[in-house]
């Protein structure tokens, strides 16, 4: 297309030498030449040359027309004319690839593609590896920039292999390279054709400079764009990369120099869309909008290119934008994000910022997704994630909440002075942690009052409620005062009425708070303030309802529940409210309706505790008395569906998973269920219905001690030990497991709490009725257990009687008591049977109780009595061996004084004189003569003594040990060893008074004799004092030994007396 176009044009005539010449400047219209080339047969090559000087001329559709027409009747009877139809396929392909480039409309563009897809085809069939047709097909295959790159990258492979040197195929390595985003490959690729023309146009180097650019290398980057202007002056790419280069460098020098730059490509091509976007971008931000928008206005009609005429729109948006035709800038920026993707962010930033404008909830969906796609093509842009987090804070989702907290985390890290994001990473915090929270709130005050900016009224109202929930009351009053301090500062104000209400806010968390702190009289007169200012503050009435209630006065409730309808007709809390009031009172089928009047409004129709209360109503006909089978399992079924649609829209909703537990339980999958309570447990421990619900499967499992022991412990962790239906449960299952003295306890107690709740007395009467009826028929129940079962089974009958017509019939059948009132009267006609064998067997139990008691006072007397008799024996037997000691005494010093005594003989006789020392010896030895008044035997004891006195001295010294365990020695024998002899011994006395003379030993004799029976006789009694035995026969046994030796007994004698 690029070659110098030729003066004429021949036409060969058909069967001829002669030919027919078209002067290029005067050609005539297409139909003409068209039937000129279709009577002579034209070669192909002529059509190809008449149709390159059409689109020389800027006639394209009969440069489309010829192409067309060549196709099928151009001449093909020469050599060569493969390549010449190769060569018209590819240039009518090429004509549709441009085309398809210009064009807007997709679907038009896409046609215009697939057109050129098939010539290109059509060519491959004719030559497929020649290489002007595979640089066609690549160039095509690069306007894909995504799948078909590689391909491109394969045909340009394919001819560089043919010819290294082939420029177009380098130029179609380097645009590859350059969007692949390999800058430094596509760098080596220019740089290689350089090399090969260094004559080549400015276009080379303008992509050289681009290179640089993008590889940072600003000042090589500017040294090509110069180069390229120097190269060719009018070069549009390299005047707008050096004026984006000035404008980054942000000095005033130049920018003036880059506006300069931008005049200068204006003036060169008024019509170049990039130019375009430039100057508007600078004259918007100088203000002159009118200026901006009719440059990007003309941006706009002036490309064909989706990128630049994304920017066009951008541009014209904000231009509306910036004036205030929010409806003019939505529309821009909606065009803007269709012609682009979320790589260029800025539409779809502000195309979300006026979804956010409008305001519904559909808009703000919208939004939402739109920052969603910036935020998934750019993870950390903070403003998105700042706009994603605040929206998400507002929502009830979540998983949304949960995002909301991640992004502000990241925002807040990323700058921890913006006090604005950490505003509304605040609120998030409230519905997680609400302490740090607060901590944030603090946070937010000090960074504000750093700054100089005034605290707002918000967020002191914001700290005081939260202070409100974590029961710091005097903190959140005293940050709820200084909200209301401010509030009455600014009412005057132009914003007045944004602050009245705010001010009626405040109020609201004030009365609050009075309630918190039982100053209920207060909260009320806030109430009721707020409701003055604006009786449409909905919120207020309904609390004032609910204090009514609270307080019993259900029919004002009632009306101001109404009243809140009438200002609201559609209000969930006020026919919720409404609805309970009826439930608790057992209106079961009214408030049912008021429930599913919820349900029926549009804005309402998937309020979780409409579904869920409605749930919970059909599961509590499932308890009603009936026999209907078949309306149970529907009730069951409505329950269970009302539960899965809550399920399906907040899968975390723990009160619809303890619902939908309590139905598979009632159909009889306690597994189940139990799983499903135990999961609920574990998500929360502070509802308590779900530790009621597991105890009452393990009742069902027969685990009766494991659900004794969950329902004791719920009603301590809730403090619900009064509460009749608690104590209700507890019963019930104490009475499975066969506990009926604790069961009936626990029944009197809830009696006591409810006397009024009659189901709490037949279960009463029930479980008195089995307990007396057992006891009665217990043969081991005594007279005392049988008359209070009568008495019980008395008072039951009574109970009964007065339930069978009194009864609550929605709980109970009234025949079932009727019945049990029938069997108690039954059981207590032949009560005097069980009372008259209780009474008799209590009579011959007391009988045989004081036989027994007789028996054992007797042997107790008796055994008393022998203890005396023993005690008494053994005091005299202590007085016998005294009186002995003594007498021994005397006797023993009797004869010591007879030995120590001298003869009357030495008593006359003179004493000599003093001799010497031999003559003494001599003296000495005659003193063995002895008296003849004294008996040998006296004499021999005396000798004896005087040769043991030192060995009985050392014996005192160094006692003997005892013979028998002191701990084991009777009272008597311990005063008996304790007595002025300790080394005293009946035997030794008994030997000694047996050598004085033989009437005294006849004497002695019999009286040893005499006393070894006594004591004999008194141990045969005695079984709890061996020591006292053993001390006494050691006694009785001395007088056995009387035929022991004489000089024994001399020398113990001797020793006694030097003791005494």
């Amino acid at each position: 297309m690029d070659h110098e176009a030729p003066k004429t044009i021949e036409i060969p005539i058909r069967n001829s030498e002669e030919v027919i010449e078209l002067e290029c400047a005067s050609i005539p219209d297409a139909q003409e030449v068209l039937n000129i080339l279709s009577n002579e047969v034209a070669p192909m090559r002529v059509w190809l040359e008449i149709a390159l000087e059409f689109w020389r001329q800027d006639r394209r559709d009969e440069f489309q027309r010829v192409l067309e027409e060549a196709r099928s009747k151009a001449g093909k009877d020469y050599m060569g004319h493969e390549k010449d139809t190769m060569r018209c396929l590819d240039t009518l392909a090429a004509y549709n690839v441009i085309c398809g480039k210009q064009e807007v409309d997709k679907e038009k563009q896409t046609k215009f593609f697939m057109e050129a897809t098939t010539l290109y085809t059509l060519a491959d069939k004719v030559i497929m590896y020649d290489q002007s047709h595979l640089l066609g097909r690549a160039c095509f295959c690069l306007l894909d920039k995504g799948d078909q790159l590689d391909q491109a990258d394969n045909q340009f492979n394919f001819v560089l292999d043919q010819d290294l040197n082939s420029i177009p195929a380098l130029l179609g390595k380097a645009c590859i390279a350059f969007n692949k985003r390999d800058f430094k490959g596509a760098l080596g690729h220019y740089k290689k054709c350089l090399r090969l023309n260094p004559g080549c146009p400015a276009d080379i180097r303008l992509g050289m400079g681009l290179c640089f650019y993008r590889m940072n290398k600003i000042g090589k980057a500017v040294d090509a764009f110069t180069r390229a202007l120097e190269i060719d002056k009018r070069c549009l790419g390299a005047l707008v990369g050096l004026a984006v280069v000035n404008l980054n460098d942000r000095d005033v020098t130049s920018v003036r120099d880059a506006i300069t730059l931008f005049s200068s490509a204006y003036k060169i091509d008024k019509k170049n869309a990039l130019v375009h976007i430039h100057l508007a971008n600078h004259f918007f931000f100088r203000n002159q909008i009118a200026k901006a928008q009719q440059l990007a206005f003309h941006a706009l009609h002036h490309t064909e290119h989706q990128q630049i005429r994304a920017e066009a729109c951008y541009q014209l948006g904000r231009c509306h934008h910036k004036s205030g035709d929010y409806e003019q800038a939505f529309r821009y920026y909606n065009q803007a994000a269709n012609f682009s993707t979320p790589k260029y962010a800025l539409p779809f930033y502000y195309l979300g910022c006026m979804y956010l404008q409008r305001g519904s909830l559909s808009d703000i969906e919208q939004a939402i997704i739109l920052f969603e796609k910036i935020l998934k093509e750019y993870p950390n842009e903070h403003d998105t994630m700042k706009v994603l987090g605040h929206l998400y804070a507002n929502s009830t989702d979540p998983e949304k909440c949960a995002m909301a907290k991640t992004h502000l985390e990241k925002v807040v890290a990323a700058n921890p002075k913006d006090w604005e994001a950490l505003i509304d990473y605040a609120q998030v915090l409230e519905q997680f942690t609400p302490e740090k929270a607060l901590e944030t709130y603090r946070r937010v005050i000090q960074l504000m009052e750093a700054v100089g900016v005034e605290v707002r009224a918000e967020i002191y109202n914001n700290i005081g409620t939260l202070q409100m929930r974590l029961g710091n009351l005097d903190d959140a009053r005293e940050n709820l005062q200084l909200a209301e301090e401010q509030i009455k500062i600014l009412l005057d104000g132009p914003e007045y009425l944004y602050y009245r209400s705010l001010h009626n806010t405040v109020k609201y968390n004030s009365a609050r708070l009075r309630e918190k702190m039982y100053d209920f009289d207060k909260a009320i007169w806030l109430y009721k303030e707020i409701v003055n200012n604006n009786p449409k503050y909905i919120d207020a009435i309904l609390r004032l309802g609910c204090m009514h209630r609270d307080k019993g006065q259900i029919f004002d409730a009632s009306d101001l529940f109404k009243e809140g309808l009438n200002i609201d007709p559609e209000s969930p809390d006020a026919w919720s409210l409404i609805g309970n009031l009826h439930l608790e009172k057992g209106e079961w089928g009214t408030g049912q309706k008021k429930f599913e009047r919820i349900l029926k409004a549009e804005r309402t129709a998937n309020d979780a505790y409409a579904n869920v209360a409605l749930g919970n109503v059909w599961l509590q006909m499932v308890h009603m008395p009936t026999k209907d089978q078949e309306r149970l399992k529907r009730h069951q079924e409505r329950a269970l569906t009302l539960y899965k649609n809550v399920l399906r829209l907040d899968s975390k909703n723990i009160y619809a998973a303890n619902g939908l537990g309590a139905v598979l339980a009632h159909r009889g999958y306690t597994s189940e269920a139990r799983d499903i309570f135990s999961h609920v447990r574990e998500a929360t421990s502070e509802m308590k219905d779900v530790w009621f619900n597991l105890a009452h499967i393990y009742v069902e499992q027969k685990q009766f001690s494991s659900a004794i022991q969950m329902y004791k412990n719920a009603m301590r962790t809730f403090d619900l030990q009064n509460d009749p239906d608690c104590l209700t449960y507890l019963a019930r299952a104490l009475f499975k497991n066969n506990l009926m003295d604790e069961c009936k306890r626990c029944l009197i107690k809830a009696r006591r709490v409810a006397p009024q709740d009659t189901v709490v007395l037949y279960n009463l009467a029930l479980v008195m009725q089995q307990l007396a009826e057992r006891k009665l028929t217990a043969s081991k129940s005594n007279l005392k257990e049988v008359v209070g079962a009568v008495r019980d089974l008395e008072l039951s009958e009574r109970y009964f009687s007065w339930l069978q017509s009194n009864g609550d019939r929605t709980k109970f059948a009234l025949t079932g008591a009727a019945n049990e009132a029938r069997k108690c009267k039954d059981i207590l006609t032949q009560a005097h049977i069980y009372v008259n064998r209780a009474k008799l067997a209590d009579d011959e139990e007391r009988a045989h109780r004081e036989r027994t008691q007789a028996s054992v006072t007797q042997a107790s007397q008796k055994r008393k009595q022998r203890e005396q008799e023993r005690i008494a024996a053994a005091e005299a037997m202590q007085r016998t061996l005294e009186a002995k000691r003594n007498e021994y005494r005397e006797k023993t010093g009797a004869v010591l004084e007879k030995v120590h005594q001298p003869s009357q003989k030495f008593k006359d006789r003179t004493p000599r004189p003093k001799s010497s020392k031999k003559q003494r010896k001599r003296n000495d030895g005659d003193d063995g003569l002895i008296n003849d008044n004294e008996s040998d035997a006296e004499a021999g004891s005396a000798i004896k003594g005087r040769k043991k006195k030192k060995k009985a001295r050392s014996d005192d010294e160094s006692p003997a040990p005892s013979r028998f365990n002191p701990k084991h020695k009777s009272r008597e024998v311990i005063d008996d060893d304790s007595s002025s002899d300790e080394d005293f011994n009946a035997k030794a006395h008994v030997q000694q008074q047996a050598m004085l003379s033989s009437s005294e030993d006849e004497k002695n004799d019999a009286t040893s004799s005499k006393e070894k029976k006594d004591t004999l006789a008194s141990s045969s009694d005695e079984d709890a004092r061996p020591a006292n035995n053993k001390t006494a026969l050691l006694a009785s046994s001395s007088e056995e030994d009387n035929s022991d030796s004489g000089k024994k007994i001399t020398s113990r004698a001797a020793l006694e007396s030097d003791s005494d």
